[in-house]
């Protein structure tokens, strides 16, 4: 498993974060995990889903 801080994750904002900085941020691991934190605590907590898990959530 990669930790959440690894250098080989790249963090995104979701496109439906408000802009007073409540935001979502989401990193995945090729295609196997998406992993979401919260942007105003990137050292905090990190809940990880199977990448289906993760694209049945989305709209589509």
């Amino acid at each position: 498993m990669i930790a959440a801080d690894s250098p080989k994750l790249v963090w995104r904002r979701s496109s439906r974060s408000g802009a007073d900085g409540d935001c979502v941020e989401v990193a995945s691991i090729e295609g196997v995990l998406a992993m979401v934190r919260d942007s105003k605590d990137p050292a905090g907590p990190v809940l990880a889903f199977p990448a289906a898990a993760w694209v049945s959530f989305l709209p589509r």
